[in-house]
């Protein structure tokens, strides 16, 4: 906490004249070394604090994880009602999304950081120029303003720069720390992405104007050994500028792969950005870049792995759902999503999807279910629906990532509000609630399950609530209610009955159960690695500049240009990651021979039978009384939408958690009903994903 209020403050101090007279400079002169030069200061102030709090996260996240559960319940209910109002939607229909009190507060406070520092950086620059003023005239004045005003546009532009890739780093421990995951913070990433661009883009015509007025167009070409490279920073801004404009929303949604592939320019923009600036002043977005880099490459080093794919089970709804086979001591929270690759189909695409198994009811198996809606999925959907015979589909993955806790348990009672294949997440946490009702002696709450779809064979999906073959769980201590509604046909399509197929696939020697990363105790490895890369890389560093450099240079830049070194650190710092995180994932596959092996021994299991959805009542390879207890707590309408205000304001308990999961407009009207303020006991939460 101590670290964290300094980090701020540090970021309010900086452009601030007692900053860069006072508190650096006497900083550079206790750190300035022949190991580090001057970038030793830039490290300490703006690289170290963070990754300090990410390792220590990482601890944080290993002891709460071994926590009591009852522990876990009353501060969740504690939580729900301390941050009640801070979480209701504020914000419905615009531009931005659904906004809570909390987000728009926190984004009021970073708008006032990038006003705060524009403005006093500006004011000292200007009043230099003033002191100047009687060696200029009126245009001088303006066009060194002009200049001051780009470069001050830049130091802005890199606070958005230092934020931009925590939200993105999926297995951040920064985010899990404080009850984020990455898929939910993807809006972030692109609010700042677009202030961001916003910025740079004024910064460099600010720059292309000055040349032009000064007649020093020439400078456009121009890589200065000390000072900052022009060309650097326009290669930097040009990748930057076709990943932003890939990212409208429009362009994003016709042509998904244009913009997927076109975001692989970030990498150019890093690169270019520390040969613009130089690694010193790099320092300040290091940090998130270098989790982001931790997370990439052990993220690419699980998606090397084949996946044990057991069964695909295929509904009448054109919906697939894949079973994976799971290590026993992989654990993951309802609502997780996984990334799925399947390289028959394509090899450079991944696509997330939630998981709708429960680590507690399925110990050996994880499951996602994909409808084919879109290009990848229909091909998909086509090809295990295919009458030609499969018998294996390779499968890479990446994951599972979710949040640390879940608060579902603090609540009275749980609304869902699904619209069509949005009822996935539903699906887990379901299963994780009756899992609690049978094994804890704690009250679990209320369940209203209310699902839209659009045609009668849809309901299908309803048949995933239940795990299949062999459960023992009762349902009766668990209180569900379900209504579900087709909107689109007035009464059930007797004709179109559709059995559910079942595919079971052959294992192979090299295949591999899913699993962490980083094994049982991957947090702890993570902190490893985050720390012991970090040491290395210094290490490196300063065994480089020291006995090579230095000797040389002594420092001063005119030898071994600004950008070359700032080239060599990265590289140093991409040397330190590949060791460390390499010698992790190694070390925990290793400790997975067992397992693997008994993959191995793994027959082929031989199924009973084809079974149907248990709407249009065949024979299913569930048990039958907990899928009689769910007919009974279904109802059916047909031809008609849920009218939600009157279902929720309806509602009398206490403390109703409200969860939607859908179309952008049933996720905007639930939104609209909780925030307006009629019904005080219902607490929002939308779950969406916008890749």
């Amino acid at each position: 906490m101590v670290i964290s209020l300094g980090y701020i403050l540090l970021w309010i101090m900086m452009p601030t004249n007692k900053f860069y007279l006072n508190w650096l400079p006497q900083i550079q002169s206790k750190t300035n070394s022949t190991y580090f030069g001057e970038q030793g200061a830039y490290m300490l102030i703006y690289s170290f604090p963070i990754l300090f709090i990410a390792a220590l996260s990482c601890l944080c996240l290993h002891l709460g994880n071994n926590c009591n559960d009852n522990n876990v319940k009353s501060s969740e209910v504690n939580n729900i009602s301390r941050f009640a109002t801070w979480r209701r939607p504020v914000l419905v229909k615009g531009p931005l999304g659904i906004v809570s009190w909390i987000e728009l507060s926190f984004a009021i406070m970073f708008i006032a950081l990038l006003v705060w520092s524009f403005s006093s950086y500006l004011h000292g620059m200007f009043a230099q120029i003033s002191q100047q003023a009687p060696a200029h005239d009126g245009e001088q004045a303006w066009v060194a303003k002009l200049e001051m005003s780009g470069l001050t546009l830049g130091l802005v532009g890199n606070i958005c720069l230092a934020f931009l890739f925590f939200p993105v780093t999926r297995g951040s421990s920064v985010l899990q720390l404080i009850g984020l995951t990455s898929e939910a913070s993807i809006k972030y990433h692109i609010w700042l992405g677009h202030i961001a661009m916003t910025i740079f883009t004024a910064h460099g015509l600010c720059y292309i104007i000055f040349w032009a007025k000064t007649d020093q167009i020439s400078q456009m070409l121009g890589w200065d050994k000390v000072a900052v490279s022009n060309v650097a920073g326009e290669i930097g801004l040009l990748a930057g500028l076709a990943m932003w404009i890939t990212s409208i929303p429009r362009i994003r949604r016709k042509i998904f792969e244009l913009f997927f592939y076109t975001h692989h320019l970030y990498i150019l923009f890093v690169v270019f950005f520390v040969l613009h600036v130089g690694f010193s002043y790099s320092c300040i977005m290091l940090p998130g870049f270098y989790l982001f880099l931790i997370d990439r490459y052990l993220r690419f080093l699980q998606s090397q792995q084949r996946i044990r794919l057991v069964s695909a089970r295929i509904l009448p709804c054109d919906t697939v759902e894949l079973n994976f086979f799971k290590s026993q001591g992989l654990s993951y929270n309802p609502t997780s999503i996984l990334f799925v690759n399947v390289p028959v189909i394509s090899k450079l695409q991944w696509h997330p999807f939630t998981i709708t198994s429960s680590s507690n009811v399925d110990p050996d198996k994880l499951s996602v279910v994909i409808k084919s809606e879109g290009s990848w999925s229909r091909k998909l959907f086509q090809k295990l629906s295919s009458p030609l015979p499969l018998d294996r589909l390779e499968v890479s993955i990446e994951g599972p990532y979710g949040p640390a806790s879940t608060h579902f348990t603090g609540h009275d009672m749980l609304v869902m509000i699904s619209g069509g294949s949005g009822i996935t997440p539903f699906i887990s946490i379901i299963r994780e609630l009756l899992s609690l009702a049978n094994n804890s002696t704690g009250k679990t709450p209320r369940i209203l399950l209310i699902s839209a779809f659009k045609k009668s064979q849809d309901l299908a999906m309803l048949d995933l609530i239940l795990p299949v073959l062999g459960t023992t769980l009762d349902i009766s201590p668990l209180e569900v209610q379900i209504e579900a509604y087709v909107t689109r046909e007035k009464k059930s399509a007797e004709n179109n009955r559709q059995l559910v197929q079942t595919l079971w696939f052959k294992p192979k020697a090299e295949d591999s159960p899913v699993s962490a990363i980083l094994g049982p105790k991957s947090w702890l490895w993570l902190a490893a690695i985050i720390s012991s890369s970090f040491i290395i890389f210094l290490v490196l560093i300063g065994f480089l500049t020291r006995y090579y450099i230095y000797p040389i240079d002594h420092n001063s830049n005119t030898i071994y240009a600004t950008s070359w070194r700032g080239g060599l650190n990265m590289l140093l710092i991409c040397v330190s990651i590949v060791i460390t995180a390499t010698a992790a994932f190694l070390w925990n596959k290793k400790q997975h021979t067992k397992e693997m092996t008994r993959i191995q021994n793994t027959e082929k299991p031989t199924p009973i039978a084809s079974p149907a959805s248990w709407f249009y009542n065949a024979e299913r390879e569930l048990e039958s009384l907990p899928h009689q207890s769910f007919i009974q707590a279904t109802r059916v309408h047909y031809g008609e939408r849920p009218n939600l205000k009157k279902i929720l304001m309806e509602i009398e308990a206490t403390n109703v958690g409200v969860l939607v999961s859908g179309p952008k407009k049933m996720r905007q009207e639930v939104g609209e009903i909780c925030a307006s303020g009629f019904a005080n006991n219902l607490h929002f939460e939308s779950i969406a994903f916008s890749w």
